[in-house]
């Protein structure tokens, strides 16, 4: 038993002690999801290749009013599309569109359109509408939910054994892993940040209160969830926070050496959602065998894109052993809705009793839970659409000359004005991309964040390129800069 394990074991026996413990019975139905057994082949219509619904995931449309506020840079509240008659009356008006090729959603794989995840969320909705209306704890949590967590669990390569035996010996000690769903990503870091705080505000053994509980290490660019629930954390006391210089491994071993803290969390993002480049997993594998800390992987852009068979970043570097904490949504490749942490059976009891993001949030409607499954089966079994995305990333390296590491692209034109004008530049030759500005970014790295999907084509790709050429210089050094 590690002393993560430990410390976990001592923070349930205090909760068990006070009669918090928290438990999850999921609600059944008459009717499973497809037909009760959720692995048959003939349960998921799947396809070998692009068809014209996968299109729908990278095709829009938007008003003609809203395309002209947007090229004049005219703040709007999203209302052109009513006519100003009353909220309880609001309709559509008919005004002309502009069609737009989408760079700049998460749907990764395109598996938001998907006919079999449309099918999935149509039974459900069907036999039992929203579901319960509740928090997981009460009575939203059902065997849909569960089927799904099982499911999230054996992609981050968190399987429950099969053994029922050796699956509680083992699940004593932490062994076993498993998976807690949470209504968002960014719940799911709040949920378990605030976690590690109250395993921090305990004292265990030969500590004194005046002792720092545990020192989190966190990536100077992790995503704002992370930020947050660290900082709520920090309000539980005995917590100590570092900051790493981005994915610089010397630094955080660093500050890992000189802490004198017995309990340490270090906390990244897999893929960086606004540089789109990869965490050092090889590097931070040795350091965490070197400190003994517990690795925390935000894996949210990773998750059905990377690794053979979609298990996300770890799976891609090999060490999917290695992470102790996978966390991450089911609103990007998954093309659906929601979060999860794969964790232990203990870690998943200490989160569903503590975390509170999780305690007090109603659980997701089961239409949204059914199509969040049948889009992780399909994405597992559709492999072409993991090939398709990453030959999109070669096309653009091809293009441009810009060697990007994934298909999350970062383009930085330097100030508010220029990310802009580029944006404008790129709206008025028919594709959706946003310039991200502070405070998602400094000032002077405005850029244009540019997401490739397996629904692009290649023909897609060449005009993307040509249109960025006319506003960028893409070759000078492997940089852009208007």
């Amino acid at each position: 038993m590690s002393c993560w394990d430990e410390w976990v074991e001592q923070a349930l026996s205090r909760l068990e002690s006070m009669k918090i413990l928290r438990s999850l019975r999921p609600i059944n139905y008459p009717y499973h999801p497809f037909e009760i057994d959720p692995k048959p082949d003939h349960a998921f219509e799947v396809f070998d290749g692009i068809r014209q619904w996968d299109r729908a995931s990278v095709e829009i449309e938007i008003a003609e009013s809203t395309f002209q506020r947007w090229v004049q840079d005219v703040p709007s509240s999203g209302d052109e599309l009513t006519c100003g008659i009353g909220v309880s009356e609001v309709a559509p008006c008919p005004k002309p569109f502009r069609k737009l090729l989408l760079f700049s959603g998460n749907d990764y794989l395109g598996l938001s359109s998907h006919p079999t995840v449309a099918k999935a969320a149509a039974k459900a909705v069907q036999e039992h509408g929203m579901g319960p209306r509740g928090s997981a704890l009460i009575c939203g949590y059902t065997i849909y939910h569960r089927l799904l967590e099982s499911c999230l669990a054996e992609s981050k390569n968190k399987e429950v054994l099969a053994c029922s035996f050796i699956n509680q010996c083992l699940s004593f000690f932490g062994f076993v892993t498993d998976c807690l769903l949470c209504p968002t990503g960014f719940s799911a870091n709040m949920a378990f940040m605030t976690v590690v705080g109250y395993v921090g505000s305990l004292s265990t053994v030969n500590e004194t209160p005046s002792e720092v509980g545990v020192a989190i290490f966190s990536d100077a660019l992790n995503h704002a969830s992370i930020i947050d629930g660290i900082r709520l954390a920090e309000r539980q006391g005995r917590l100590q926070v570092f900051i790493y210089r981005h994915c610089d491994m010397t630094h955080l071993n660093g500050l890992l050496s000189n802490c004198t803290a017995k309990k340490k969390v270090v906390v990244t993002d897999s893929l960086f959602s606004m540089d789109g480049d990869f965490a050092p997993m090889i590097q931070l594998s040795k350091l965490r065998k070197k400190h003994n800390f517990l690795l925390v992987v935000d894996d949210a852009h990773g998750t059905l894109v990377c690794g053979k068979n979609g298990g996300g970043v770890p799976e891609e570097f090999n060490c999917a052993s290695d992470i102790d904490i996978c966390i991450g949504t089911l609103s990007k490749a998954v093309g659906c809705h929601g979060g999860f942490i794969a964790c232990s059976k203990r870690w998943k009891q200490l989160i569903q009793s503590r975390g509170r993001a999780f305690i007090f949030s109603t659980s997701t409607p089961i239409p949204i839970v059914a199509a969040a499954h049948a889009a992780m089966m399909v994405g597992k079994k559709e492999t072409w659409r993991r090939k398709a995305i990453w030959k999109r990333v070669q096309d653009f390296r091809a293009l441009t000359g810009i060697p990007i590491a994934s298909p999350i692209i970062s383009l930085i034109v330097g100030c508010e004005e220029q990310a802009l004008q580029a944006s404008r530049h790129m709206l008025k030759c028919g594709f959706h991309i946003t310039a991200i500005r502070p405070p998602t970014v400094p000032a002077n790295l405005c850029r244009l964040r540019i997401t490739l999907s397996a629904a692009h084509t290649r023909n897609d790709m060449r005009k993307l390129a040509y249109a960025l050429s006319q506003c960028m210089s893409l070759r000078e050094s492997g940089t852009s800069k208007l």
